[in-house]
């Protein structure tokens, strides 16, 4: 049986002057589920955010969280979500504590009261409750937003872009820490620029200027990659991306970190095969591979958003 949907998006629009920034967006999150929302930094994403946390108004459309419209019903919405924008907007003067308890006043709460729903979070910074928010580190400011957001005990989380600009250790255990709430019945809206991350989502949506493509499960998407992908290593990666982008075009060929993939069909293999044994001096290696999440949201995005399939 199918969850009802917590957030929806009904032909939301959304423009600054002539940006649009988003264009007829649709979309459903349903309770209890982790959906991303991937896409590149001035995709659209922190807009959409902020209208769903009733921070915006949309120009056209409807949004709704839990039932409750985001314009008019702001203030019953507001009592139920917890929100951690993008950027680390804690009070860099109070401490720790002062920080957590400020939010929970906020919400006629307390920390003590909700100690228990933040208490794998917050136990990790307590030992620096005492030190001034803009002395923490970045894992440690992460974990403190967190713990701001949750401290009233919200049913849905609105997370922009949680981990940018953290290390690799605290994004592994930021998520990590969503899924246990997640296991807690709390439905989680996550954005995030790192396509690494949409694998650990239970469903993603792709955004790219203002439009979203298709929706669905990152295992899904990703079997449903329509061409073959190859792995190249060479010595010189930029000479062999502007070669083969020169032959099979540029919507075949990408650079991965020092690393090139190549989409087509069978045949293409043997094209490789044949333009390594002509330019040994490149040292070529070609293997096929599986396709990635971010295969699929580079394939995704030269298709039109009207024509991508959607779920």
């Amino acid at each position: 049986m199918k969850n009802r949907a917590e957030i929806v998006a009904a032909q939301i629009t959304r423009s600054y002057g002539t940006t649009v920034a988003l264009d007829h967006i649709v979309m459903e999150v349903e309770k209890g589920e982790i959906f991303g929302l991937i896409g590149p930094d001035g995709a659209g994403k922190s807009t959409l955010f902020r209208i769903f946390t009733t921070l915006l108004l949309p120009d056209s459309g409807k949004a709704t969280v839990m039932g409750y419209d985001c314009v008019t019903d702001y203030k019953a919405i507001r009592n139920r979500i917890g929100y951690m924008p993008g950027r680390f907007s804690l009070y860099q003067d109070l401490t720790v504590e002062e920080n957590l308890t400020f939010y929970a006043t906020v919400f006629k709460t307390t920390i003590k009261e909700n100690y228990a729903i933040i208490r794998n979070i917050y136990s990790q910074i307590e030992p620096f409750k005492n030190r001034r928010a803009g002395k923490l580190s970045g894992g440690m400011k992460q974990k403190l937003a967190l713990s701001c957001a949750l401290v009233h005990r919200p049913e849905i989380l609105f997370l922009d872009e949680p981990t940018t600009g953290v290390d690799a250790v605290s994004r592994k255990e930021f998520w990590e820490i969503l899924h246990g709430l997640k296991a807690q019945g709390i439905t989680i809206l996550v954005s995030t620029p790192y396509m690494d991350e949409a694998v650990r989502c239970d469903r993603v949506g792709f955004i790219q200027n203002g439009q979203l493509f298709r929706i669905g499960e990152p295992r899904q998407i990703i079997r449903s990659f329509p061409r073959k992908v190859f792995n190249i290593s060479t010595s010189a990666p930029q000479k062999l991306f502007l070669a083969l982008s020169k032959t099979l075009g540029t919507h075949s060929v990408f650079r991965f970190g020092g690393t090139l993939h190549v989409y087509g069909d069978a045949s293409l293999q043997v094209f490789l095969a044949a333009f390594a044994a002509n330019h040994p001096d490149l040292q070529i290696s070609v293997h096929e591979t599986e396709a990635g999440i971010e295969d699929c949201f580079i394939e995704l995005m030269k298709v039109s958003p009207t024509a991508a399939e959607a779920k």
